[in-house]
């Protein structure tokens, strides 16, 4: 018997997965969810946007299942309900703005559904206003804004640094936070339990079936989580190295329908 056969949920990232670099949500990607639905696979998104950025593919591809924004940091139901938060202590939220103020990256919270900049011209916040669907308020001064932080992202186009602030940060605060690269130049902070390999668990658990049971596909560092825990995971072809070495295939980039590519061999490989 082959994974393919025993596949009875995916489990998507969005970004770089899921849409292309554009933020469109192909036909062709809305036809494989389809086509899932129609041969009883099942289908959720785990991301790290925030929920309201997510509201632009709930409703469209009929998401029916709980599903994760901030990588985990909330599960929500289709209705947008929390059923799940993770947030960081808020002496730990002090320590690591300190140290990435001090690292000259851009320091972004979001707590609950709300997203806090420094500035609004500073780096890529109009580009994330765009995916999103909607502006941040500002929080001048690197004032930290008042309330339970979900997620931290350091934000910088010098990609040496993100990846030397992420290794940085696992060394000063280990098991108390997690530290991942969700693009080149964000640096995603969360609660260790908000991760996509904690989504794969709890969508296992929710539907009564096994992580083996479940397929994942991604295209960063923060997937190979989720790859670990599922059984069988799909890197995109847009993906780095170390993230198609830790999958079991390698679809197409996202600016070629890898998606719905990955999806229609799935399909096909279990006879439908």
């Amino acid at each position: 018997m082959t994974k393919d056969s025993q596949i009875r949920l995916v489990l998507a990232d969005v970004d770089g997965t899921l849409v292309t670099n554009e933020k469109v949500l192909t036909p062709r990607a809305s036809k494989a969810v389809v086509a899932l639905s129609r041969a009883q696979v099942l289908f959720s998104l785990t991301s790290g946007r925030p929920p309201k950025g997510m509201q632009m593919l709930v409703a469209p591809l009929k998401i029916a299942l709980p599903f994760a924004a901030f990588n985990g940091g909330q599960i929500l139901s289709p209705g947008f309900d929390v059923l799940i938060e993770h947030t960081l202590d808020d002496d730990l939220v002090e320590a690591i703005t300190h140290y990435l103020d001090r690292h000259k990256l851009d320091v972004w919270f979001y707590a609950g559904s709300n997203w806090y900049v420094p500035r609004l011209d500073g780096s890529h916040v109009d580009h994330e206003s765009a995916t999103v669907g909607f502006s941040p308020e500002v929080v001048p001064g690197g004032r930290v804004p008042s309330g339970s932080i979900v997620k931290i992202v350091g934000v910088s186009d010098d990609h040496e640094i993100i990846a030397r602030a992420t290794d940085e940060l696992r060394g000063l605060f280990g098991d108390r936070m997690a530290a991942e690269a969700s693009q080149p130049y964000y640096l995603d902070v969360t609660h260790p339990r908000a991760n996509k390999g904690t989504v794969v668990e709890y969508l296992a658990h929710w539907c009564g079936i096994t992580t083996e049971e479940i397929a994942t596909i991604g295209d960063m560092a923060n997937d190979i989580d989720m790859f670990s825990r599922s059984g069988l995971a799909i890197a995109m072809g847009n993906a780095m190295a170390e993230v198609q070495q830790a999958a079991d295939r390698v679809t197409a980039s996202n600016e070629e329908d890898g998606f719905a590519e990955a999806m229609e061999e799935l399909l096909k490989l279990r006879g439908q």
